[in-house]
């Protein structure tokens, strides 16, 4: 349970935070943001507020969306012969319009459905009370609200409203915005993780940082600020260095050649053998050295920020150069990555936020089609063509590359259920 909890709250957080920076710009931009979803699947709970967005909260407890006017895949269908019901004010002027079987309206007007046009001319056309006899038109308001079939009332999307109406810089800078809000959560929960441990880790020294009491190093007479000169005859000029060579020799004596104040201290020390998952490990009880002032914490966690990304542009390059589903993670590696974080503590679960949102930035960047990066490259495009590309083309290759993607999960939810469980 724990673990499942704390994979909710990851992924929900990262993607409830990338969606806010669309749904902010798209507000800024005069785009009508129909719907903010918390959650996929079937709706719980819905409320329209006053600035035409409709917040809902969905069962499936992953992730969300929003849905803004003028993106196609998220508009109402509404074909002729559809039976459904309006609402008029007192000027005969549509208010809202029923689809949904679940609501009913009590002051409405039963009508089939015969023609509609939301977002020019904003009219709807259908037989009323079952008389097939003569059609009639209705003017539609401009803000008018659409009951869908599951129940949820969204805004209609007029033309004016629609994402395509805004201007390229403001589409272009919506589109930027969910990987944006993804950077600075990365940066801002690194900044916490510097606070929260106490000070930025320096790694380009081989001096001791705290020496745990009661542990070997300590039994072995090792000071903080120590200078490890070697170990076994091998120099050691920083702590990855020192680390790795305690880490490989669990349980074995080894020399190591110290200095201390200027002094050369020989000492025969015995990492002790440690669990770590399925390998035995070294360790010396000893902690890494740290910056500990206020400026060190914050510029050390945008430091740490930027590595983590380093670390995702190596790895994204190393797919090119030899491609393997290993070197991929799905759902199922993120679950297992938030069991591990959940054992180890509130830390480790905010550090591993933190680099799955410098993660989902980054790849959402990536110019493929359906990805926000895909829709930045048809932006500049545009800019540079003078006209978008048309709907259809651009629907086309949208599809495309979400069909692509979807199969690209499926194979690496399969190769990480197969590691994982078999």
């Amino acid at each position: 349970m724990k673990t499942i909890i704390t994979f909710i709250i990851v992924f929900g957080v990262l993607v409830i935070v990338h969606e806010f920076g669309h749904f902010f710009f798209a507000k800024r931009s005069g785009i009508l943001v129909r719907e903010f979803a918390i959650g996929m699947g079937p709706k719980i709970v819905a409320h329209q507020a006053k600035d035409g967005t409709t917040y809902t909260l969905r069962l499936l407890p992953i992730g969300g969306y929003v849905r803004m006017a003028g993106m196609g895949e998220e508009e109402t269908e509404l074909p002729p012969g559809l039976p459904l019901s309006v609402e008029l004010n007192e000027a005969g002027v549509v208010t809202k319009i029923n689809t949904s079987k679940k609501i009913q309206l009590t002051n409405s007007i039963p009508m089939e459905l015969v023609r509609h046009d939301l977002e020019d001319e904003l009219t709807i056309t259908g037989f009323v009370n079952g008389d097939e006899s003569e059609a009639v038109t209705y003017p539609v308001l401009h803000d008018a609200t659409i009951i869908e079939s599951d129940g949820t009332e969204v805004r209609i999307a007029p033309r004016d409203v629609q994402f395509q109406s805004a201007k390229l810089w403001q589409r272009m800078l919506t589109n930027f915005a969910g990987p944006m809000n993804n950077f600075i959560l990365a940066i801002l929960l690194f900044v916490i993780l510097a606070f929260m441990n106490g000070g930025v880790p320096i790694k380009n020294t081989n001096h001791l940082g705290e020496v745990l009491t009661g542990g070997v190093a300590e039994q072995a007479g090792l000071k903080e600020n120590d200078e490890i000169v070697s170990i076994d005859g091998k120099n050691i000029t920083d702590w990855n260095g020192l680390a790795t060579v305690i880490s490989e020799n669990p349980g074995k004596q080894m020399k190591f050649v110290i200095k201390r104040n200027g002094e050369t201290i020989d000492k025969t020390i015995t990492p002790k053998s440690e669990k770590s998952g399925k390998q035995t490990v070294g360790k010396l009880d000893i902690a890494v050295p740290m910056k500990t002032s206020l400026t060190d914490k914050v510029f050390g966690g945008i430091t740490q920020a930027l590595d983590s990304s380093l670390a995702i542009f190596k790895a994204l390059g190393s797919l090119f150069t030899g491609f393997s589903l290993n070197k991929l993670g799905g759902p199922v590696m993120m679950f297992q990555m938030s069991s591990q974080a959940a054992n180890e503590g509130v830390t480790t679960v905010i550090a591993l936020m933190a680099m799955l949102s410098m993660n989902l930035g980054i790849i959402n960047l990536l110019p493929i089609p359906a990805l926000d990066g895909g829709k930045l490259v048809l932006n500049i495009f545009e800019g540079v063509r003078g006209k978008p590309l048309s709907q259809e083309k651009e629907g086309i290759l949208t599809f495309i590359g979400f069909g692509l993607l979807m199969v690209l999960m499926v194979l690496v939810t399969w190769n990480d259920i197969q590691r994982f469980f078999f």
